[in-house]
């Protein structure tokens, strides 16, 4: 393409080389990741500049480069106000505006969105459609499973992606949207057709600083659905009608709402809720009608997140039929309310649960069916939110039997001090503090007795755990397993 053809869409941009005769055949925001013929994108991060590697991004194929300011290069330097929000409109127009010819679903909230985008991929596929999913442990297209750094990758990288799902024919894509992405632009220039909202609770102050800042940022999935109300192919919100934000989320977009929830009347309701050790059951009222529900999955965040994967089918066009069959069969997402298969007489649960009110969801859930005592194996990431340590600690000891605090991706922190955080203050005695995951893991197998459930929190489906600049082997799963069979 002709870099006069790519950035002639730019609103404000300034370059004082002739940029005619140059095309590009590659966008890059690694130096180390150009080839010939690229044009090269200037981010500044947290940590690094990328206008620092200029010259390195010369040396490697770079033919011009989008800056923020002046450099003294070889290439010619195309100056910007904002080269992240340049670059989602320069990789939209790139890879052909691919956003516009699939139908891309959303999904954004605290907890459930990885079962939520999971069950809706599932819905599509049983009715035989050709999907993609993007989320926090994988993209998966057509089948075929891709790694991914962000729950949300950066505009750039999702760009690239939707343009290959168009090559290999996807019809929907759904993807897992976070308050990060939102809030840095990640998805400038994806046409979203439907968005999803779970649930708002604690997490992330560490970025956002307030909840009011954390909200806003999830409302930008739903205001930035547009104004246009398209009636050939509308646009759809789909909004948790128990959620305290409810009235506020649907304030911020002009689409058509679907609602969804257990307490309040919504569009979606589930009625008759039976909480089982195996499964639930419920009725599902929808605008077409009543349909039992017989699922394989536990909790009741579980029958949350079923709704919300229903409505969103809904939206898009499914039928009922195939809504039902896959709501009942579905066995769920690695790391999310995983049962751990062994031969002893008590229970173990792997949860991602990381925030206080995941942790209580799961809890509050175990205690519906356990017979005996619940054991919580749960610690907090480092460099993250300390406000939520003490109430993580609060929860796990008013919940649990016996709660063990332990580590959790420690990062930069040492995990004593993080400990230290969870229980300061804590009024409850029922814990113990073990520093090494695996030590602690092993700990609550060695004290359950029968009729037990032991809860394993916070990593679920992560197979490493990180300790300063480390990414290290650990997989919950399999420490559990092996004092489990030991």
């Amino acid at each position: 393409m002709n870099v006069n053809d790519l950035i002639k869409n730019l609103p404000d941009y300034q370059c004082k080389q002739n940029l005619d005769m140059i095309n590009i055949e590659h966008i890059a925001m690694d130096h180390r990741l150009l080839k010939e013929d690229s044009l090269f994108v200037c981010i500044k991060g947290y940590t690094v500049d990328g206008h620092q590697f200029s010259e390195a991004a010369i040396e490697n194929g770079a033919t011009v480069i989008l800056a923020e300011k002046e450099l003294d290069v070889s290439v010619p330097v195309v100056i910007v106000p904002d080269t992240s929000r340049a670059l989602a409109h320069l990789a939209n127009i790139f890879y052909g505006h691919s956003s516009n010819k699939l139908k891309v679903i959303g999904v954004t909230g605290t907890n459930g969105k990885t079962s939520v985008t999971h069950i809706i991929d599932e819905i599509h596929q049983y009715a035989k459609q050709k999907t993609a999913l993007i989320g926090t442990i994988q993209m998966v297209i057509d089948g075929e499973n891709h790694p991914v750094k962000n729950t949300t990758p950066d505009a750039l990288f999702l760009q690239k992606n939707l343009y290959t799902m168009v090559e290999k024919g996807i019809d929907v894509a759904t993807m897992e949207v976070s308050s990060h992405a939102l809030d840095l632009g990640r998805i400038h220039g994806v046409d979203i057709d439907i968005a999803v909202f779970t649930n708002l609770s604690q997490d992330h102050l560490d970025y956002h600083q307030t909840m009011q800042n954390y909200l806003y940022a999830k409302s930008l999935l739903f205001s930035q659905l547009g104004n246009t109300l398209e009636h050939e192919s509308p646009k759809y919100a789909i909004i948790n009608q128990d959620d305290e934000y409810a009235d506020f989320l649907k304030k911020v977009t002009a689409q058509p709402i679907l609602t969804y929830g257990v307490q309040n009347k919504a569009s979606f309701q589930a009625i008759n809720v039976k909480l089982m050790a195996n499964g639930v059951s419920f009725i599902m009222k929808t605008p077409k009608g009543d349909i039992p529900i017989e699922s394989k999955l536990m909790g009741m965040f579980s029958v949350y997140n079923m709704l919300a994967a229903a409505a969103a089918a809904y939206a898009s066009g499914i039928g009922f039929e195939v809504i039902q069959n896959v709501l009942n069969y579905t066995s769920g997402v690695k790391g999310r309310f995983q049962p751990v298969e062994h031969k002893k007489d008590f229970g173990v649960i792997i949860d991602y649960a990381h925030t206080p009110d995941s942790i209580e969801n799961v809890l509050s859930t175990i205690k519906r069916f356990c017979e005996g005592d619940i054991h919580v194996v749960v610690g907090c990431g480092g460099d993250r939110d300390r406000r939520k340590r003490p109430l993580m600690a609060e929860i796990a000891c008013q919940y649990a039997d016996l709660a063990i605090f332990t580590s959790d991706n420690p990062r930069s922190e040492a995990p004593q001090t993080i400990i230290d955080d969870m229980v300061k203050g804590l009024t409850y005695n029922n814990y113990q503090t073990v520093l090494e995951r695996e030590d602690a893991i092993k700990q609550a197998i060695e004290q359950a007795n029968d009729k037990d459930v032991i809860l394993i929190a916070g990593k679920g489906h992560e197979t490493y755990q990180l300790v300063g600049d480390k990414v290290l082997d650990f997989d919950d799963e399999k420490v559990a397993i092996k004092y489990l069979n030991s």
